[in-house]
């Protein structure tokens, strides 16, 4: 089984290495493309602009200079010589994709360029502590990760979906096990745009979200995790709102 790696924290992110351990328990055919620098919240934006840049880190290790779907589709188009991998994998992220965090993940991007690319997707992300990324239980990912994506893969995964994955702010063996989950919304997401001044005056900004949730509904990724369980949640590149789709054919006749 050929798998092309990918991620969003960039190619020197521990979540990189934590996930081609992972990938090695499953093959020894295995390609790592990833962003030169940090990706986060890039969503599934594609580099077209600028030229995209690329290094050969080591053996089958190449960081590019852009975006996850930058990378996904270098590795794929360009540098695995014509034969497609049998699957991609994103992550593992420094932190939970979950609620609204998907529409900014480069993480979940990853997958999803992927999923439009015809192959079979996973994206993970591993939630950390309250203390912030330096508290990340990343042998909650790589414990639990090899025999999870052993059954999504015996299961299959459809065209044109992808696999959302995250693993609890605990330690693996404190996990009480796993969930196929809905996407969850927080109760409250305050964006804030915070101005500051630079060394001659001139004023720069930086954009801040603050979100909590106090009551995550049951059957949600947010749920799942708030009670140490491993939250799987399928996601698709058709985002056709089915029921607006009926209401709104019927009064725009």
């Amino acid at each position: 089984m050929r798998i092309l790696i990918t991620n969003d924290d960039g190619i020197h992110a521990p979540g990189l290495a934590v996930l081609e351990r992972i990938a090695k328990t499953l093959s020894d055919d295995i390609f790592i493309v990833a962003p030169e620098s940090d990706q986060s919240g890039v969503s599934h934006s594609l580099t077209i602009n600028d030229p995209l840049r690329l290094r050969k880190i080591s053996g089958r290790h190449f960081a590019v200079k852009g975006t996850p779907t930058d990378c996904v589709i270098m590795g794929v188009r360009r540098l695995l010589d014509g034969v497609k991998p049998d699957l991609v994998l994103s992550g593992v992220n420094n932190g939970q994709n979950v609620a609204e965090d998907l529409t900014y993940s480069g993480t979940v991007a990853g997958a999803l360029e992927g999923a439009n690319l015809g192959l079979p997707s996973i994206a993970l992300s591993q939630a950390y502590g309250p203390v912030g990324h330096d508290e990340a239980f990343w042998d909650c990912a790589e414990t639990h990760a090899p025999d999870l994506i052993r059954k999504i893969i015996a299961e299959g995964i459809p065209q044109g979906l992808i696999i959302n994955v995250n693993f609890p702010a605990c330690r693996a063996v404190e996990v009480q096990g796993v969930a196929v989950t809905s996407q969850g919304r927080r109760d409250v997401q305050t964006v804030t745009v915070e101005e500051r001044a630079d060394g001659r005056g001139k004023a720069y900004y930086w954009i801040t979200v603050a979100r909590e949730n106090s009551t995550p509904v049951h059957g949600t990724d947010l749920a799942a995790l708030a009670q140490n369980i491993i939250s799987v949640t399928p996601l698709k590149l058709d985002m056709t709102d089915e029921q607006a789709l009926t209401r709104f054919a019927r009064v725009l006749r």
